[in-house]
């Protein structure tokens, strides 16, 4: 049996229609047919029947389609386990990583841990913080890369480093960032608020209460943040780490803030259980010169 025709055969009872078949799948429509009826050769059974324009799975190929999943599911994952082989990978580790982290530090970490460990097949899972805990008490990830502290008996959680936050303007607020207070600033500009999962609460709470008249805008994510940013939009309190580069090349400015003292944003790694896998990677975080 030829893989391509049980390829054809799922693709087929997807869409219930041959010309969408051969659409998906890049072939011609009578390669489509011919696959079909080989098939059907094969296995002793009419896996279609017509409809008007449009065809439906018989009762047989309604009974045949979960197997004929099964067997494509099986060949994919029998295949992907070659590919991990033929490329010298030993072990897999999955990885659900914050956004933020992923956008900041991430790639730096990936780049020496992969030259060092070439054994090691890594796989990343973008999850936003307060999802990550999940994914690795469900088993679908070893370790998790957290803006959040967890407290919990069954997870560890290793503290990665910590992160000034500073309040960053437009360029072109620079003059009104020096001749005008705080107070000035955020009359000027919306304040950009909860771009990260850990402080903003307390935060925008003292200054709502040091700047009443504070005009906000809720942007859940840091690089979009950034962005409104360097349009002119708004002003917000970042991790440093995030905005280095913006501010080194004076897309953004950095504006004293005296009227609290400002948090530090933390990142923590976080797993179910420390095997040497685990222990491995998370003790070259611990080293790793954030």
């Amino acid at each position: 049996m030829d893989f391509k025709w049980l390829h054809t055969f799922v693709t087929a009872a997807k869409y219930e229609n041959f010309r969408k078949t051969a659409e998906t799948l890049f072939l011609s429509q009578p390669t489509v047919t011919v696959h079909i009826k080989l098939l059907e050769e094969e296995i002793s059974c009419k896996l279609f029947q017509r409809k008007g324009r449009k065809i439906q799975l018989t009762e047989e190929g309604k009974a045949y389609l979960p197997y004929a999943l099964r067997l494509l599911d099986d060949y994919e994952k029998s295949m992907s386990e070659l590919h991990r082989v033929r490329q010298g990978y030993s072990q897999t580790l999955n990885l659900a990583v914050s956004p933020l982290i992923a956008d900041t530090v991430l790639p730096s970490v990936m780049k020496r841990y992969t030259m060092m460990n070439t054994e090691t097949e890594i796989t990343v899972t973008i999850a936003e913080s307060a999802e990550i805990s999940p994914l690795i008490k469900a088993g679908e990830a070893d370790i998790g890369l957290s803006c959040l502290k967890v407290q919990s008996a069954s997870l560890t959680c290793r503290p990665l480093y910590k992160d000034p936050v500073v309040l960053v303007a437009p360029p072109d607020a620079a003059q009104a960032a020096y001749t005008f207070q705080v107070k000035e600033l955020l009359n000027q500009y919306l304040l950009l608020t909860h771009n990260h999962p850990d402080y903003w609460d307390d935060l925008l709470r003292q200054i709502r209460i040091t700047f009443p008249f504070v005009r906000t805008m809720k942007v859940t994510q840091t690089h979009i943040t950034k962005r409104f940013i360097k349009e002119g939009l708004g002003v917000s309190f970042l991790p440093l780490s995030t905005v280095k580069r913006e501010l080194t090349a004076g897309r953004m400015i950095e504006v004293p803030c005296e009227f609290t003292k400002l948090p530090h944003a933390g990142a923590y790694a976080i797993a179910l259980h420390e095997n040497e896998k685990e222990k491995k990677f998370l003790d070259f975080l611990s080293h790793f010169h954030f």
